[in-house]
């Protein structure tokens, strides 16, 4: 009989996934607030992530195999369930979509010295980067191997590099009313629950097991935010006109106002060497998840002319987007977190729990202990993200 998977196997494979471009914007975005809240930010997230990646868990254990969250909400709503799932995966997803290709973008016209008008880099990134998605798992699985290297290698590399350049001063910044910004990034920056029903089947099924690697797993992406946080908010000021508050209102990633306030151009290097690393890795992700659902989902078979067919449809929707808006980097995770991750993430495992457990009965060999008061306490958090969010967009 075959072996299951070892519980860091699996703890990696969430981790893997949920660390990425994310966290390009977290220190943007938490800069308002400081260091000290943008901690709890973090902790209330994880938290909250960790609950319904274990929602999905029990939900996985209700499926006869493997499913994804379309068959999932099927099986628990309906119909209606259905459609839902279906419109904030495609609005999630394009969302990313869109963040990554940007992000990408913008890092090209960097390296060309800014010689490359602002549109022109999404599309050379484009141009260059989505033939690996044409061809498939097996060519990006071979690639990313040497990606994650990279991240992990140029990660440290800044750690040791940059920790000396901290300033304990820039970390005492305590405003917890703007703390809040940071919400729909954490959400996108802890979300990894796509990859449960894929994890199952890594575990054989083994419902502790498979906690344990979401436990786990879950929480190495707390520590290197943690980490990640100190440093680039230690080094970069909120404030000045190359601060954290003008990187936000230039729609920048965390990288760029580095090369102010560090004199050591290969601190600078190595870090763009990581946003390139963390980016890549996202858009392989990301992309590759789109074009699997978009295939199932108007089935369309993989041949060469149907995967050329869903590569446009992959990519030419957020190409349009990033030539009429190139600097949404920002903006595009800000949307997928605080509207897609809550909504498909947040809310819609508390629904199917909640309809399958106490009105269609289905049996499970794992519950996450709390009941109904646990699922109304996260229902209670997911609004109050929404109202956050609708009100910041909206409003101001």
């Amino acid at each position: 009989m075959e072996k299951s998977g070892s519980i860091m196997g699996g703890a990696l494979l969430v981790a893997g996934t949920s660390i990425g471009g994310g966290m390009l914007a977290l220190p943007i975005l938490t800069g308002q607030g400081g260091f000290v809240p943008s901690l709890a930010v973090f902790i209330t997230c994880w938290l909250f992530m960790v609950c319904t990646g274990l929602l999905f868990l029990e939900i996985s254990l209700w499926m006869d195999k493997e499913a994804n969250i379309i068959s999932m909400a099927q099986k628990t709503l309906g119909p209606l369930g259905k459609a839902f799932a279906w419109g904030l995966y495609l609005f999630l997803f394009y969302c990313l979509t869109v963040a990554y290709v940007v992000g990408c973008g913008n890092l090209l016209c960097e390296l060309f010295q800014n010689s490359l008008p602002d549109w022109a880099g999404p599309l050379l990134f484009v141009a260059l980067f989505a033939p690996f998605v044409y061809a498939g798992t097996k060519v990006i699985g071979k690639l990313n191997i040497f990606l994650m290297l990279g991240l992990g290698a140029s990660f440290f590399a800044f750690v040791i590099l940059g920790y000396s350049h901290v300033e304990p001063e820039n970390l005492v910044r305590k405003d917890w009313s703007l703390s809040f910004l940071a919400l729909p990034i954490a959400f996108t920056s802890f979300a990894y629950q796509g990859i449960i029903p894929s994890l199952i089947t890594y575990m054989h099924h083994d419902a502790r097991k498979t906690r344990q690697a979401i436990l786990i797993g879950s929480f190495i992406p707390f520590l290197t935010y943690l980490l990640w946080q100190w440093l680039i908010m230690g080094i970069v000021p909120a404030d000045g006109p190359y601060g954290l508050t003008a990187a936000l209102a230039n729609g920048s990633t965390a990288i760029q106002p580095l090369k102010y306030f560090i004199d050591n151009p290969s601190i600078f290097i190595i870090a763009k060497l990581f946003a390139f690393f963390a980016l890549v890795t996202s858009f392989f992700g990301v992309t590759l998840g789109l074009l699997d659902f978009l295939a199932d989902g108007l089935r369309v078979e993989k041949t060469k002319q149907g995967r050329l067919l869903l590569c446009f449809g992959v990519f030419v929707p957020p190409m349009l987007i990033a030539y009429t808006h190139p600097h949404v980097f920002l903006s595009a995770l800000d949307f997928a977190g605080g509207f897609g991750c809550a909504l498909l993430l947040g809310l819609l495992p508390i629904l199917m729990v909640w309809r399958g457990r106490y009105f269609l009965k289905l049996p499970s060999t794992y519950s996450i202990p709390g009941g109904k008061p646990l699922l109304i306490i996260l229902l209670l958090f997911v609004v109050f993200e929404l109202v956050c969010e609708t009100m910041h967009k909206f409003i101001h």
